[in-house]
């Protein structure tokens, strides 16, 4: 006889309660996105550069894409992971004795909204991966090829229609349940999948769902305050349609240990914003900086989109301190009246002060340990990225016109902060390319270190335009009158918009290979 364990969990015991089975969900929600996976993905696009060390993203961006990278495994890894917690819940969760047929039902719902969020991620990194919807063996996963990124698109089309209507929608969401999976995140990433195939009429039409039809969906608007929608005090507004939650004292991120001022109590700058993000914030009357006369490159900070302010620091930025006495940052060299205002400057050398003359604001919580320790949730969805969806869609199918910029560009740039008719009113008259230009610049303002930058530029097929040359920071070289020239980056069109698969795989499972074009097998 073989007697059960009582002191730990075994398989014949685990799914005997409802609350084991809801750690199991749990732990699939934990594994489905990060605070590191946001800012790890900023760093892969033209609007962060890590200047700290050789990270894995500054190599990708250098055009040095080894398959023995450690973010090419880690990334494959996380993802793979979180589908065994997701299939292993779906196999045993008939198991729950006394489980209610609607929690059952509500849950796996979640569950394979995870399970399409993670196979999303996985196939925008890699293409074509390993697909398969029940628990696989060990051995079986070295065995198993590739299905094409087609077919797994599809399936998650698919799974999202099957699965919106066994969620409650954001008004049914009782408080103790915010941040778990509603209909209207279900129509959000649908609209966001859709773009990425750049399948116009479908964005238009999930996006449509969730701002006309929202006695079914829930009920979103934009949040009145731009800087304080990524504050503590307003999780859960009715801007926000998934985040993922952390907990104050129980589950943290401290990434803006690493990339706020130093005066304000940061330990080093290692997430720095570049210059061509900063450029690419209007002037108050709506126009770029190349195209307004009155701007100033000595005094560049002052009327422009107060979007800017809410996300970079910047020389001469006011900064609240966790006690809630405010500071003036000093980031240009020759400025500062003391050690301690000094400590932000930068200095040209490898010091720890940021190497681009711009520090992070966006998601300062100031709730949290002076360490930066933060339980502040992230935004994984946003009513501003539908209304943004929407109009991009709208404009590639010619149906752009003052009627939807009014639905759409016109309330995001009023909540911004922007008065002037001429940043407020639809441009007439500008032609096709141009009002391309101008809606993917809106989307880099609004949405600037929110971790989508990159996706966006790889469906754009734009990494030529944006991620290759010389990066710039603040233009304090040379006694301030230079940029500071940085990293050069290169793109390679014919293997960049892919990753290479991860060496250790490709190792283990020869079915896997060939490799994605332009990386060695």
């Amino acid at each position: 006889m073989d007697p059960l364990p009582t002191d730990e969990f075994t398989d014949a015991t685990f799914w005997q309660s409802v609350e084991n089975a809801e750690q199991m969900v749990n732990m699939a929600y934990n594994q489905m996105y990060s605070a590191d996976k946001m800012f790890n993905d900023e760093a892969l696009s033209d609007n962060i550069f890590e200047g700290r060390s050789n990270t894995d993203q500054r190599s990708i961006r250098n055009g040095m894409p080894m398959p023995t990278l450690g973010r090419f495994a880690s990334e494959w890894s996380d993802a793979y992971g979180g589908l065994k917690t997701v299939h292993v819940f779906l196999e045993n969760v008939d198991r729950v004795p006394d489980a209610t047929d609607a929690w059952k039902q509500r849950k796996i719902a979640e569950m394979r909204f995870i399970r399409a969020l993670i196979y999303f991620r996985l196939v925008n990194f890699y293409g074509d991966v390993p697909f398969f919807t029940e628990d696989i063996t060990l051995e079986e996963s070295e065995q198993i090829a590739r299905t094409p990124k087609a077919t797994i698109l599809a399936f998650i089309h698919a799974e999202l229609s099957a699965i919106s209507s066994m969620l409650p929608s954001r008004d049914e969401l009782a408080n103790a349940d915010r941040g778990r999976i509603t209909k209207g995140a279900a129509m959000a990433f649908q609209a966001r999948a859709y773009l990425y195939e750049s399948n116009w009429q479908k964005t238009v039409d999930y996006c449509d769902s969730l701002m006309n039809a929202q006695g079914t969906y829930g009920n979103y608007a934009l949040f009145p305050s731009y800087s304080g929608l990524f504050e503590a005090a307003n999780e859960y507004n009715e801007e926000v349609i998934l985040d993922y939650a952390y907990v104050p004292s129980l589950k943290m991120w401290g990434k803006l240990y690493d990339a706020a001022p130093l005066s304000a109590g940061a330990r080093l700058n290692a997430y720095a914003p570049l210059q061509s993000l900063v450029d690419n914030y209007l002037t108050l009357n709506g126009t770029s900086i190349g195209n307004t006369p009155s701007y100033n490159e000595n005094n560049p900070y002052v009327n422009r989109d107060p979007r800017l302010t809410a996300t970079v620091v910047h020389h001469g930025a006011q900064w609240v301190n966790f006690d809630g006495t405010t500071r003036t940052i000093y980031t240009r060299p020759g400025t500062g009246s003391s050690e301690q205002e000094r400590m932000d400057v930068y200095t040209g050398t490898a010091a720890n002060a940021s190497p681009t003359g711009y520090y992070v604001r966006k998601y300062y919580d100031r709730t949290a340990t002076e360490v930066f320790q933060s339980g502040l949730n992230i935004i994984m969805f946003r009513y501003a990225d539908v209304l943004l969806m929407y109009a991009e869609a709208k404009q590639q199918l010619g149906q752009l016109d003052a009627t939807v910029w009014n639905q759409t560009i016109r309330p995001i740039r009023q909540r911004a902060g922007f008065e002037a008719a001429s940043a407020l009113d639809f441009p007439v008259g500008l032609n096709s390319a141009a009002m391309t230009t101008l809606l993917r610049n809106e989307r880099r303002s609004e949405l600037a270190l929110e971790g989508l930058r990159y996706f966006d530029i790889v469906r754009w097929k734009a990494g030529k335009t944006y991620l290759d040359g010389p990066v710039y920071g603040a233009k304090f070289a040379n006694g301030n009158s230079d940029y500071i020239r940085l990293d050069t980056r290169r793109f390679d069109e014919n293997r960049d918009y892919l990753w290479s698969l991860p060496q250790v795989e490709t190792d283990l499972n020869k079915n896997l290979l060939p490799n994605n074009p332009g990386h060695a097998n």
